[in-house]
């Protein structure tokens, strides 16, 4: 990257409630690759920050008539009367190039408090509909991002025809509901099955693994998407 060029900026949204785990060691070794490489990184920690994930009718200004979320969220961003954590996570989350959502899998799904992020920060108006569409039309569309998560079973239990089935067929509602419908163009996850069941050599070459595959992130913007 030239000295001209504006170094890209990488947003982690970090939803970890224990900060020695190793999925907390995994956002680390990511976004320390990710600085490595001349990216600026910014990190949300959604527990270390007590980041509330219930979006809730208190958060609006009172309205006549049921509370719809959606079409209050669009209100607020047209009358400039978005809840202020909200709108300091807005803009970071539009001033990023690249987007990394970090977490543990739990029920095959995202933890409540990332659910709740996205909930709350997604905010129509803001990412999507009002003056953007969806998918290619939203307001993120030409930005990057991926998944960076740690599972509790092991790698062959998320194979065609093992215990619980393909690791895509979880993540695609993440992907496509969520990244793909605000305009994302969605890398490859990034995955360490089972580090409870490591011994600290294997988790030791895990995170060895997680720095060379943010690198390549790093290195290939034309990476493959989902």
């Amino acid at each position: 990257m030239s000295t001209s060029e504006a170094a890209p900026t990488a947003l982690f949204v970090h939803a970890h409630p224990e900060p020695r785990s190793f999925s907390t060691a995994q956002m680390a070794t990511a976004a320390q690759t990710l600085r490595d490489a001349g990216y600026r990184v910014d990190v949300l920690d959604l527990y270390a920050d007590a980041w509330a994930p219930a979006l809730s009718r208190e958060e609006f200004a009172p309205a006549d008539g049921p509370f719809k979320p959606q079409a209050e969220q669009m209100r607020a961003v047209e009358d400039g009367t978005l809840d202020a954590a909200v709108k300091a996570h807005l803009d970071r989350l539009l001033a990023a190039d690249l987007l990394v959502l970090s977490f543990p899998m739990w029920w095959f799904s995202l933890p409540a408090i990332l659910k709740g992020w996205v909930d709350r920060v997604f905010v129509m108006g803001g990412v999507f509909g009002g003056d953007f569409g969806l998918f290619g039309d939203a307001a993120l569309a030409g930005k990057r991002a991926m998944l960076l998560l740690t599972t509790g079973g092991p790698s062959e239990s998320f194979l065609p025809g093992g215990a619980f089935g393909p690791m895509d067929d979880f993540l695609f509602h993440i992907h496509r509901g969520m990244l793909e419908f605000v305009g994302y163009q969605v890398l490859d996850p990034v995955v360490t099955y089972g580090p409870a069941r490591m011994t600290d050599q294997e988790r030791a070459a895990a995170l060895e693994a997680v720095r060379e595959s943010v690198a390549l992130v790093a290195a290939d913007s034309k990476l493959s998407v989902r």
